[in-house]
């Protein structure tokens, strides 16, 4: 981390895709897009409305959350609530440096100095109120992201802050330096073992061959992107756990007895799960003095 570390503003905005101002989203469309059709095929969108059982309800804020335009107009949105703001308004004023990393809903801000990040975190729901946007009164949250070395000792241990589903925190390299490292954070750990037992649960009655298949494809899906250096065992528990919720359900097929460990073992040598790989091999950097 060339600041070597910081103050973090980690943000969450509540209910983010369902509060999104039509009227400021148009203003921000008429800046970009002339195109007639387009617009109107996206104004369309707007008053699609959304039905629940019976019921159809035509909201006038929000867009529909798995619709095919949804990330680009969010990511629009904010580009110019947060984005455009950061660079042009907030960054000039400040004392020290800073940084903004955002991907969708997903922002947090690093500042190198603590009176800078007390005095954003002060604007910023008047910001996102402007726009009808509320950032969430617990989650979002400051916190103290120095480096182990340059903090006071009464200072207590460093915080850690999650982003895009990994939990960023202090840890020395194995030439004893403080770095930046990051595990699957445990709330997207939970939630990838709960995804995976329904998955089991529910295709519990496929051929094994089957299973097998779509489960190596699960498992490789997960190390594409949390195969990072340093997350080995995050890793290793979501493989283990899968195994052990596949036997689980394989054994709760139709009238057959539970998957003894020795026969589990026999389907595994022919069926094998894919251990654990680091896909991302980047180098820890150790914070800058």
């Amino acid at each position: 981390m060339s600041m070597g570390g910081g103050w973090v503003l980690e943000l969450d905005i509540e209910s983010f895709f369902d509060t999104m101002s039509h009227r400021r989203l148009r203003e921000f469309l008429d800046t970009r897009i002339r195109d007639g059709v387009l617009r109107r095929a996206i104004d369309k969108g707007f008053k699609a409305g959304v039905m629940e059982g019976e019921m159809t309800s035509r909201p006038e804020a929000g867009v529909p959350q798995g619709g095919v335009v949804s990330p680009l107009l969010s990511n629009l949105y904010l580009h110019h609530v947060l984005d455009e703001w950061f660079e042009e308004e907030v960054r000039p004023r400040l004392a020290g440096r800073a940084m903004l990393i955002r991907f969708a809903d997903d922002a947090t801000m690093v500042f190198a100095s603590e009176a800078d990040a007390r005095r954003v975190m002060d604007v910023l729901p008047k910001r996102f109120g402007k726009y009808g946007l509320k950032l969430h009164p617990d989650k979002t949250r400051r916190v103290d992201f120095r480096r182990p070395s340059t903090r006071p000792a009464l200072d207590g241990s460093p915080g850690t802050f999650d982003l895009l589903g990994f939990r960023h925190y202090w840890g020395r390299s194995r030439r004893g330096k403080w770095v930046v490292q990051r595990k699957t954070s445990p709330k997207r750990l939970s939630r990838a073992h709960k995804r995976m037992n329904l998955w089991c649960r529910n295709h519990r009655h496929f051929k094994l061959a089957d299973q097998h298949a779509l489960l190596v494809r699960k498992l490789r899906g997960h190390y594409a992107y949390f195969g990072m250096i340093g997350n080995t065992r995050a890793l290793n528990s979501f493989w283990q756990a899968t195994k052990r919720m596949w036997r689980k359900w394989l054994g709760r097929r139709g009238q057959h007895r539970p998957v003894q460990w020795d026969r589990f073992v026999q389907i595994l040598r022919r069926y094998p799960l894919p251990p654990p790989r680091i896909v991302h091999r980047l180098a820890h950097r150790a914070a800058s003095p």
